[in-house]
């Protein structure tokens, strides 16, 4: 077993653009593990020092308990080392939720990101707290506010507070909810965890001054020097190149990519068939693309020179 991270160097492993996993699968629906250690692979390679299982992105809303666990088993050994990993929870109860933190210890991982449950708002802040604090104390959690989505900031807040307050084993949180609530929770929580945005640049370069850390990188997965190059004007405190960034690349591809049939990550998983990193295909009923829709991404990528 790994010996745990202090919150140092858990911080330095998010200060980064972030690879976040996306599973692939073959066009039966089967996952394509081949791709997934390929996907790792090329993230590394790309500079990211974290491999971050999430359970949006890495599709967990398609996948069966064991399948979530053998996915965190191959990004684990594929990793080698060579960065940090971070599973990722189901919405599952406080029993389960602490049973596949001792999984993911023993498999490897580092960290692990604690989604709670909270079907008809039956949670409060202290049961959330409470929550965190028995993953805790089997492995480091790294808290997401995706769950505070639908209750408000001001609850979203008071959880965090009560959490910072009340449970050492928490160490890094990803915010999805951005915008005022992502540098209010930063100014809150930063002192104590490393600070993600969740998704895009544009979300990192708001909170960055009031303590963002890092963030999750779309294109350190297929086009790394873009990410870099922000990374570069962050390090410098170039912020008149790193709102450029985002200007040229981010709105444009953002905004395109969300048009295409199947929503934005149907066209994620055909920008990793164009780029020979993994298939197109995602698990029914999600819509993957067709092929005419695959040649329109194509012109749109090769027209900004991002392929």
């Amino acid at each position: 077993m790994k010996k745990k991270m202090n919150k140092s160097e858990i911080r330095e492993f998010l200060s980064c653009p972030v690879a976040s996993i996306r599973t692939p699968f073959n066009k039966d629906g089967g996952i394509d593990f081949d791709s997934l250690r390929k996907y790792v692979e090329f993230s590394i390679n790309a500079g990211s020092k974290t491999m971050l299982i999430t359970h949006g992105d890495s599709l967990f809303t398609l996948l069966s308990d064991e399948e979530i666990g053998e996915i965190t088993r191959v990004v684990v050994e594929q990793t080698a080392g060579r960065a940090m990993v971070c599973a990722a929870t189901n919405a599952w109860n406080t029993y389960k939720t602490v049973d596949f933190a001792k999984y993911s210890r023993e498999v490897g991982a580092d960290i692990l990101m604690v989604m709670s449950p909270d079907w008809g708002h039956s949670c409060t802040p202290e049961s959330i707290a409470e929550h965190y604090a028995a993953v805790a104390a089997h492995i480091p959690v790294m808290v997401v506010t995706n769950i505070f989505i639908h209750r408000g900031i001001n609850f979203g807040l008071e959880t965090l507070r009560i959490a910072s307050e009340k449970v050492d084993g928490i160490v890094a949180i990803k915010d999805d909810m951005c915008n005022d609530f992502g540098r209010k929770m930063s100014l809150l929580v930063h002192n104590k965890w490393a600070v993600i945005a969740g998704g895009q640049k544009q979300h990192h370069l708001n909170a960055y001054p009031y303590g963002c850390d890092g963030y999750l990188s779309t294109f350190i997965t297929f086009k790394p020097d873009i990410a870099n190059a922000y990374w570069a004007a962050i390090q410098s405190n170039d912020i008149i190149k790193a709102k450029n960034i985002i200007r040229d690349y981010d709105f444009p591809y953002f905004n395109f990519i969300a048009t295409l049939q199947g929503g934005f990550d149907a066209g994620m998983h055909g920008v990793y068939e164009l780029f020979h990193i993994a298939k197109r295909w995602r698990r029914k009923p999600y819509y993957s693309l067709n092929d005419e829709e695959m040649e329109k991404l194509a012109g749109f990528l090769c027209q900004k020179g991002i392929l």
